[in-house]
């Protein structure tokens, strides 16, 4: 096993694949809610059969989707800021001081 890992790499890694990523995780919160709704009224039926954490584990994937669609919207956000190049500052008369 330690033959797997030794030595260096053959090539290098590709790039990251970059997507429509805001898109892909509201689509999958979205996905986790409707799986709670549509399983609420047979909480009952899990919960006879000791699965009612189907229930719950749909409800918590639809919270941390929401902080996943916060911090994917803020992540673009930045990459956009550092990808945009620098305006230059605007002159307003006044003499700059050096």
């Amino acid at each position: 096993m330690a033959g797997l890992f030794s030595g260096a790499p053959k090539h290098e890694a590709p790039e990251p694949l970059e997507g429509p990523v805001v898109a892909t995780i509201t689509g999958g919160t979205i996905l986790w809610f409707v799986l709670f709704v549509v399983q609420l009224p047979f909480y009952g039926w899990f919960d006879d059969r000791g699965q009612a954490w189907w229930v719950w584990t749909c409800l918590a994937g639809g919270g941390l989707g929401l902080i996943g669609i916060w911090y994917v919207r803020r992540r673009e956000a930045a990459l956009k800021r550092a990808a945009a190049p620098e305006e230059p500052r605007e002159t307003t008369g006044e003499p700059q001081s050096s």
